[in-house]
């Protein structure tokens, strides 16, 4: 893969090129994810020191992912989820990659095909670019400036791309997403006071993804996550016309670390991610 650094992208690069490698790192990250999810030992998984657990998978699609940036972009910085869990945060003073390697680790473990891989650049405290691949799955998402695409991926190639964009308000009802695995009361006690017609439930950063294709119109996150759980996921819901609400206010979420960070530094506000903007009203 050849170096393209942020300034060459400033200074007349086609504005795609970054979105474009990516998408070729997430789709890299992928085979080694599925190498060990066909494998016997892909239930194997040991638990980190926050409790959550880890696999093979993680640590491979890691190592892929950590590679590809650092010949992508060097100047840039990079903070990942496992390299994180390992003591390794980066100084940052500008823009900067997270990476969650695979995202619902939960749900590769009881093999149900909703796990993502994660990579997004933030500048200035908002996710500017995001690729979220499911490759269980064969789904692709991404947004940058250009907007929000979703595609198939087959033979390790992304087919089928289309433009997505989040939905009207259904007038019947909304489309509200829950958490598979992580569905706190407080997120509950939200849910029942919307008008819900449409209960949905799917794990990983699919939930922000589906938000931003117009098949739910909700997803309260009252509960803790990592800026690499959602920034990928984030960046698309933003590029497709939604928005990500910090809870309780009307302002979106922002992703902002001192140049030092710790990780509590990265720790998210809750939040509350919509489609439809005249929702605002209803959720804030």
């Amino acid at each position: 893969m050849s170096i393209l650094s942020l300034n060459q992208l400033r200074e007349g690069a086609s504005p795609l090129a970054m979105t474009e490698a990516l998408i070729a790192l997430a789709l890299e990250a992928g085979t080694a994810i599925l190498a060990v999810y066909e494998t016997a030992g892909a239930a194997r998984s040991e638990a980190k020191a926050d409790g959550s657990p880890v696999t093979e998978a993680d640590e491979a699609a890691e190592k892929v992912i950590l590679a590809g940036l650092a010949a992508l972009a060097p100047e840039v910085p990079v903070v990942a989820e496992e390299a994180v869990a390992a003591g390794d945060i980066p100084p940052v003073s500008g823009p900067y990659f997270l990476v969650d390697p695979l995202d619902g680790t939960r749900e590769f473990i009881k093999r149900n095909g909703e796990f993502t891989v994660n990579i997004a650049l933030v500048e200035d405290g908002v996710p500017v670019l995001g690729v979220v691949l499911a490759p269980a799955l064969g789904e692709i998402y991404w947004g940058d400036a250009t907007g929000a695409w979703s595609g198939r991926v087959a033979g390790a190639a992304v087919v089928e791309r289309r433009p997505i964009a989040v939905r009207r308000r259904p007038e019947g009802g909304l489309g509200v997403l829950a958490s598979r695995s992580h569905l706190s009361e407080e997120t509950s006690a939200l849910i029942d006071r919307l008008p819900v017609a449409e209960l949905l439930s799917v794990g990983s950063s699919l939930k922000l993804c589906w938000v931003a294709a117009g098949r739910a119109d909700v997803y309260p996150r009252l509960s803790p996550t990592m800026q690499w759980d959602i920034a990928a996921g984030h960046a698309v819901l933003r590029a497709a016309g939604g928005r990500a609400l910090a809870a309780g206010t009307r302002e979106e979420l922002a992703y902002r670390l001192p140049p030092v960070p710790g990780r509590d530094d990265l720790v998210n506000r809750h939040f509350i991610a919509i489609g439809d903007q005249d929702l605002i009203d209803l959720v804030a």
